[in-house]
């Protein structure tokens, strides 16, 4: 991981979409800033494209499609994605899964939540597990007190042993039956929504992130950032991104977002 401000000029003024992570990429604390926020509108403005990439759920992308300056959102770690569009005033809603395959895949997370918080004592049901469609977010530090790693890694292991997929972020480990992942659904949102091929373009496309469920996301775009607190997860990430910005979350993204646009204005 190399400091930011390494990152050509050229590199940067190339820089077609901004894909980002939300909880501790974009927030602190769990609040969106004002800095962030405007980051985002400032981007949009200059004429790139700007999607979220999170685990956060349904629910919350709905509102994030609507109401934030983004052009999309692929939300429960790529089981769908939203865009809408204002000129229809309609949502444009992609999900990975039909409406019945993810009727019953929430039968089967729900026996497994009940399996996962009996053998992992403190860990709770993500507050936002009413609003998703495809996948359980079991909490190990947003509402509840901090889990050891060690318990975090067992609720993991727990949704594979059941044949799910498991991705740790930096609150929650989320799991799902299906192949999806936040960049198997990036790939179709940009290729069905933007008419843009991810491989050709990677190089003009820029993630940040924070935790390991970026992982797939740092491994396969050569620009990824990381906010500094992906540091904190040294030695747990399957793939590292290529950059690392000076400062933490949402303060972390706005000096991504600085750099690209200073880099547009040359």
């Amino acid at each position: 991981m190399r400091p930011l401000h390494h990152m050509p000029r050229d590199t940067a003024r190339a820089v077609q979409v901004v894909l980002t992570d939300i909880d501790d990429t974009l927030t602190d604390d769990g609040r969106l800033g004002a800095a962030a926020y405007s980051a985002l509108e400032r981007l949009q403005a200059a004429g790139l494209i700007v999607v979220p990439i999170t685990g956060r759920p349904a629910g919350w992308c709905d509102q994030i499609a609507r109401m934030w300056p983004v052009d999309a959102v692929v939300g429960e770690n790529g089981a769908f994605y939203f865009r809408y569009d204002r000129e229809k005033r309609a949502m444009i809603r992609r999900f990975f899964k039909s409406e019945p395959e993810r009727a019953a895949d929430r039968e089967r997370l729900a026996g497994l939540r009940d399996v996962i918080l009996a053998q992992v004592p403190g860990a709770g049901l993500s507050a936002d597990q009413a609003y998703r469609e495809a996948d359980l977010a079991i909490d190990f530090r947003e509402d509840v007190p901090a889990l050891p790693p060690e318990d975090v890694r067992r609720i993991k292991v727990l949704f594979e042993q059941a044949g799910a997929q498991a991705k740790i972020s930096s609150i929650h480990v989320n799991g799902w039956f299906g192949d999806w992942d936040k960049l198997t659904m990036t790939r179709l949102l940009l290729a069905e929504a933007f008419n843009m091929d991810l491989d050709a373009l990677a190089s003009r496309i820029v993630f940040a992130g924070d935790s390991p469920n970026d992982a797939p996301m740092f491994a396969f775009f050569p620009h990824a950032v990381g906010v500094a607190n992906v540091l904190d997860f040294a030695g747990e990430l399957e793939a590292e991104p290529a950059w690392v910005t000076p400062s933490r979350g949402g303060a972390g993204f706005v000096e991504l977002a600085e750099l690209l646009l200073l880099a547009r204005r040359d």
